[in-house]
Parts: structure tokens; sequence; C-alpha cells
């Protein structure tokens, strides 16, 4: 006899692998990873959450005045101040709105996509899924990148460290990895602890720079008159600064982190899930104070690195390449300073790694999976951690752990996502007649689509990874709901009193369904299809009837309910009235049902369809329709493997 059953070793290891995979992803199901069911989370006060937020949004301080430096060179506090204006002016009220819109933490892919239907809302929805995962990982990957970067140019590692920031970077993302295997549950402490410790340092730096600014005169005068001398007067430096600006747009991190925490928010106590008024109020409390408090250290950061760090140390293989803080920090405070500064920048950007390996085990299985684009494993955390732990890897491998490399990528990322919050935030200040607020929205929107344009125009690398993101996840996706083509995803039956009683008559005698695809529902129409019936199966004239009809709704949608109603038509006619997003599937649901409500076992009767069998596939496989008979068969195989107890489907 042969056995199917595995080793035990072999099924602890699946077991181990596949813990909470009918939680992950579901309606009311765990809420992060690893998280235990049970009462409702309390949330956290406002603050501490931001501080979640900020190991994203405030560890761009490491890499960031380099990469501006570098962007801009002597205009690098003036383009910062318009992004601080773009910040405050643009990206914070899309976000406020996002976060009045969308207070769960679906963020504003859920918004866009409840304004799209069918296939091509699907598909949008997927390709902001792209971007989106760009941006987490490659927040992985560049702060890993950073980290290490921070480690072999400290002056006291440098010499043993030299020409393993590749090792080092791999073995950081692995480590990252390997505590997710193990189980993360989103420690607000350690983030506060970590942003609080980081942003005192970075104070610190920055008030010893602003000094040294001041006590030495000349350093402003070099560099006022540098800038005249390269960019001739005021107007130019503004408009070569906005054409700069685009380079500089990883200070945008972190809105899209700050609404995806909402759920974290504690709120008031008369918040409900419906009209959480106090979330709402303190989340939008969060993302102003998280963006006031960035945009003072990017104008500080900016304006003290510019004018303290000579410009050929802010290029590849200088020593402020990706560390500008840092190298004041070593040079103004010293080496024990600057090792703790540089201690405190690992352990943030490391912890920001962590942040978006949240973000994207609590995205993915939000939508692939109740699109029908993910296999069943993608809703436990485990698998998805080495998924995105290995792309991680090639990430790194393919930018060559390079900090400068992987911004343009990240910035892709981040536009994208911003851009797409401010559409959806137009779009629904439009629908509420909110006549200012859509034009102003409009404006935003349009400034971020230009910054995403340039940005792409610029620096391909970032829509080439999104690109290959993209056609990832929509190939996988594809595959993935090919072959759940057959899976019964009626996730549950509802009758109504008419259609149980005509369930209830049935089950006294032989439970005869037919199938009819409804047309003029004339009297004629139901005779015709009895006499038809009856003559294809060769059945005598006393055998009684019950007609399931199935409207499809949306055919892109995977898994929804099912409701049934009766009716009696033309004084004789009874019919079960079905919606749902694929006619096979919603005619097997409601024969196993019945089947085991009445403990009967039904018959359906169904007439061939005609046409090429490939044609009706992919009919049944987009639109739902197509070859209702054999699918519908196949359905009821896969849903019951016993073929005794399996409801009977006739074709003639």
């Amino acid at each position: 006899m042969v056995t199917t059953e595995h080793p035990p070793g072999t099924r602890r290891l699946r077991a181990w692998m596949l813990e909470g995979l009918s939680d992950m992803g579901r309606e009311g199901g765990h809420t992060g990873p690893h998280a235990e069911p049970g009462p409702p989370h309390e949330g956290q006060r406002w603050w501490r959450v931001m501080c979640l937020t900020g190991v994203d949004y405030f560890s761009t301080l490491g890499y960031q005045p380099g990469i501006a430096a570098l962007a801009a060179g002597l205009l690098s506090p003036v383009a910062t101040v318009v992004l601080v204006v773009v910040t405050l002016a643009g990206a914070l009220p899309v976000y406020r709105r996002v976060a009045q819109e969308s207070p769960h933490g679906e963020g504003s892919i859920a918004m866009l996509e409840r304004l799209l239907s069918f296939w091509q809302g699907k598909l949008f929805v997927l390709t902001l899924l792209g971007f989106a995962a760009t941006d987490f990982l490659i927040t992985i990957t560049l702060s890993a990148a950073d980290a290490s970067t921070h480690l072999v140019e400290n002056p006291h590692l440098s010499d043993a460290l030299q020409g393993k920031q590749m090792l080092i970077t791999l073995l950081l993302v692995a480590l990252l990895g390997a505590v997710f295997l193990k189980g993360f549950l989103e420690a607000v402490g350690v983030a506060v602890a970590l942003v609080g410790v980081y942003l005192g340092l970075n104070l610190v730096v920055v008030i010893t720079g602003l000094w040294h600014v001041v006590t030495a005169g000349h350093v402003v005068t070099d560099w006022s008159s540098a800038l005249s001398a390269e960019h001739g007067n005021v107007f130019a430096m503004i408009g070569v600064a906005l054409l700069v600006f685009p380079k500089l747009a990883l200070g945008l991190s972190g809105f899209e982190t700050g609404v995806a925490v909402m759920p974290h928010v504690q709120g008031d106590p008369g918040d409900t899930e419906e009209r959480p008024a106090g979330r709402i109020r303190d989340t939008r409390r969060l993302l102003t104070t998280a963006a006031l408090i960035m945009s003072c250290f990017l104008i500080t950061t900016s304006f003290i690195t510019t004018l303290l760090i000579p410009e050929k140390e802010f290029e590849s293989g200088g020593d402020a390449n990706g560390r500008a803080l840092a190298y004041l920090a070593h040079a103004y405070l010293g080496g024990a300073f600057g090792t703790v500064y540089d201690v405190s920048t690992i352990a943030i950007l490391w912890f920001a790694g962590a942040s978006a390996m949240a973000g994207l085990l609590n995205l993915m299985p939000r939508y692939l999976p109740r699109y029908g684009m993910a296999p069943h494993w993608a809703r436990a955390v485990r698998p998805m951690v080495i998924v995105f732990t290995l792309v991680a890897f090639l990430v790194t491998w393919i930018f060559d752990a390079d900090v400068d490399k992987q911004g343009g990528a990240y910035a892709t990322g981040v536009l994208v996502l911003i851009s797409s919050a401010a559409i959806a935030v137009t779009i629904a200040a439009r629908k509420a007649g909110q006549r200012g607020w859509t034009i102003g929205f409009a404006v935003i929107s349009a400034v971020f689509l230009y910054t995403t344009v340039v940005n792409v125009i610029e620096r391909p690398d970032g829509v080439k990874i999104g690109a290959c993101f993209i056609a990832g996840i929509i190939l996988v996706s594809l595959l993935s709901r090919l072959a759940r083509a057959f899976e019964l995803r009626v996730t549950s039956v509802t009758l109504d009193p008419t259609a149980q009683r005509f369930i209830r008559d049935l089950s006294s005698r032989k439970m005869r369904f037919i199938a009819n695809e409804p047309d003029r529902r004339d009297a004629a129409e139901y005779r015709d299809k009895i006499e038809q019936i009856r003559a294809d199966n060769d059945m005598p004239e006393q055998e009684d009837f019950v007609f399931v009809e199935v409207t499809v709704t949306d055919p892109s949608e995977f898994e929804t309910g099912l409701t049934v109603r009766g009716e009696i038509l033309h004084g004789r006619y009874r019919v079960l009235t079905l919606e749902h997003s694929s006619v096979s599937n919603a005619i097997a649901a409601l024969l196993l049902h019945v089947r085991d409500a009445t403990g009967c076992t039904p018959h359906i009767y169904f007439e061939w369809t005609e046409g090429d069998p490939f044609t009706n596939f992919l009919r049944f496989f987009l639109f739902g329709q197509g070859e209702v008979a054999p699918v519908t068969r196949e359905v009821l195989r896969e849903a019951e493997p016993d073929r005794a107890r399996r409801p009977r489907v006739h074709t003639g």
C-alpha cells in the first residue's frame, strides 16, 4: 500500500513554517507578523507609535544629507528647503486626508481599489503593490547597506572590515530574516528608545555643527561666494534647486508607513471601528509632528554638512559618502562619541529594515490571497519572510550594497506611492463636493507626478527594479490564480426563507436542479428547458426540478460569499437566483451546501456549451462563465474527494 504520510521531521517543519496560515490576511485575522489571536489590541499613545514610524522616517538622516550633497552640491540647503516645502504643503496634507479616508491602515492603495473594479482594478492594485514592494524592500537593503557603511568606515574598524561591505550587508539582511522566522512582535518600546537616542545624538551633532559654522564666519562667506560664482543670482539658484529637488525625494519617505501603523494608535475610549475619530485625530497629529521634526533636521543637517564637509568627501570612496553626519560626529566630537553615534545609526537603520519587513508582511496578505493571486502558504509569515529575504539578497547583490545606487529605486517607490495617494485624495475630495480641496490636491498631484517622471528619467534604475517587481508579482499572481482556478472559493452560503423551503420540499425525494442561463425569463423559456433536459437525459415527466440561475458580478473577485434567493415564476416554476464572480463556483457551493444541510445527494443538469474548449476555459478564467458543466464537476471533485458523497453532474 502506498502512503503519502510525510516523515515526522518534515511534518514538524511544515507545521512550523505554516503556523498561522488560516488567520494571516483574512478579515479579523492576525494583524501583524506572528501576532496571537485574542482580544482587540488597545493601541499605544500616538507619540509612541510615531517612533515606530520614525525608525523608517528618521533613519534616513543616516544617508539623506550625503545624497542631497551629491545631487545638489553647494545648493543642497536650498534644494532641501524646497523638499521641506513640498513635505509640509504637499505630502502632509495628502496623508492627513488618507488617515481620514482609510483609518484602518489600508492606506491609499485601498482607497484606489474601491474606485476600480474588474480586472483593470486588480492589475492597477498589483502595479501599486509592485512599487510598494520596491519601497519596502529597498528600505531593507538600502538601510542595511548604509548600516554596513557606518560600520566599515568607523576609524576603529575600517582596517579590519575594509572590502567586506557586501558580506556585512548580507549578514544584516539575513539577521533580519532570522528574527522574523523566530517571531517578531512590533516592539514599540524598542522603537521609542532607538528614536529617542538617535534624535538626541543628531541634535548634539547639529548644535555642534551650527556652533562651528557661527564661530568660523568665513565658512558662510565662502559658501555664499561660491554659490554666487556658480549660479549668478537668487532666482537662478531657486530654479536649479527646483530642478534637482526630485533627486532628494528620499526625504519624503515614511508617510505611507505612518498611515499603515494607524491600527496601533490608541485613540479615544468612545472610538468604534466604524468611526474612530480619536484614532484619526491622533494619527494626523503623529504625521504632523514627525514631518515637523524631520523638516527641522533636514534643513539643519544639509546646511552644516554642505558647509563643513569638503565636496570630494561626499563622492564614492570618500569618508562622508553615505555617512555625512557620522563624519561630523567623529571630526568634531571625537572617536568615542562618533562610535556611539555609529552604533545608534546602525541600530536604527537595521530596525528600519524590520519596520519595512513588517510592512511587507502586513501588506501582501491583505491583497494577494484575497484576489486568489497567491498560493495558500502566502498567508503564513515564515514562507513569505524567506521569499522577501532571498529577494533582498538579490537586490543587494545587483546594487553591490551601494547606498547611492539604490537611492533612485527607493525614491521611485516612495514617489509612486505618494503620487497615488495624492490622486486618491483628489478623487475623494471631488466626490465629497469639496471644490477648494479638489483643486489643492490636484495641484499637489501634478507636483508629485512631475517629480516622479523627472526621477524616473534621470534615475531609470528605480523604475527598472519597480517594473521587475511588478512583472514578478503579476506573473506569479496570474499563475497562482490559474493553479487555483478549480478551487471552491465561496466563503459562505446564505439561503433566504423561500430558498430554504424549496430545499426542504426537495429533500423528501430526488433533488434535481437545472442550470439555466436567464434570458427572457418567460414561461416558454422554463417549459422548453425542462423538455430539453428530459429529452437529453431520458427522464420521466413526473420528475420535479428547481432552476438555478447565476448572475456574474465582478469575475475578477476570488473569494466572496453567496446569497441564494428563491422565487416562483409564472405560478409554477421554482427558481434559485445566485450572484457570484463565477457561475461554476456558485453552483458547486450551492450543491455542497444543500448536501450538507439535507444529507441527500443533489443532481444538477446542464447542456453542453458550444465553442472551442480552450476559448471557453479562458471565458471561465477571465469572466466567470464559459464551459460551466465540466468546470463545476472539477470544482466539486477538488472540494469533495469522496466520490460517493459528491453531488452528481449530468450533461446532455
